[in-house]
């Protein structure tokens, strides 16, 4: 079951002497499946991301995969108990970063709900930041 839903997204980066925060109301898509569900959003310039879109795969409300595609590509594994490798794409050129999770915890139905995660990322075992992602999901009427 596919619905069209308002998104709004507080993400927050640390990197152990500044903090960033970036909010983003939006609209998107989500999918229920029996053990997983899928958000997906269009990027918009305020996040750097402009041309892209971004899709949050949540699977046993312990893992989720961010998927963005277009201008820039990444391809994040978040998974409690589990450090991954994945591609990170800017728009000034692809990495690869260790991802690992730190919070993963929703409560997503049919109806919208929440979806709150964070992680840590590094470059080469070299400390990048932690990242913390809140996204509430309520549909449209």
């Amino acid at each position: 079951m596919k619905r069209k839903v308002n998104i709004s997204l507080i993400s927050k980066q640390y990197d152990g002497e500044n903090t960033e925060q970036l909010e983003l109301l939006t609209e998107g898509e989500l999918k229920i499946s029996e053990n997983s569900y899928e958000l997906s959003y269009q990027e918009s310039e305020a996040t750097g991301f402009d041309n892209c879109v971004t899709t949050l795969t949540v699977k046993d409300n312990n893992t989720v995969m961010l998927t963005r595609s277009g201008d820039a590509g990444s391809d994040l594994v978040i998974e409690m108990g589990k450090k991954h490798h994945c591609l990170y794409g800017t728009p000034f050129g692809d990495m690869m970063v260790g991802v690992t999770a730190k919070k993963v915890d929703s409560d997503m139905t049919k109806d919208g709900g929440r979806l709150n995660f964070s992680y840590s990322l590094d470059i080469n075992a070299s400390y990048v930041g932690d990242f913390e992602i809140n996204i509430g999901v309520k549909k449209i009427n």
